[in-house]
């Protein structure tokens, strides 16, 4: 549990950074039909914690 509260204490800000330059590199690589797996799973891991660590910590009432 510690580790989702210290995931979105201090990394959430990095990791919406992380989200936000994957989602521009992929609609950038679709537009000039180039693979996007790379940034595809970057965009998806980034997600997946931050989502997940704001549940985490809202559901123990930090």
């Amino acid at each position: 549990m510690t580790v989702f509260i210290f995931i979105n204490i201090y990394l959430t800000p990095v990791l919406g950074i992380v989200f936000c330059i994957s989602l521009v590199e992929i609609l950038k690589k679709v537009k000039k039909d180039q693979p996007t797996g790379m940034y595809t799973f970057l965009l998806t891991i980034s997600f997946v914690l931050i989502v997940w660590s704001i549940a985490v910590t809202a559901s123990i009432g930090v």
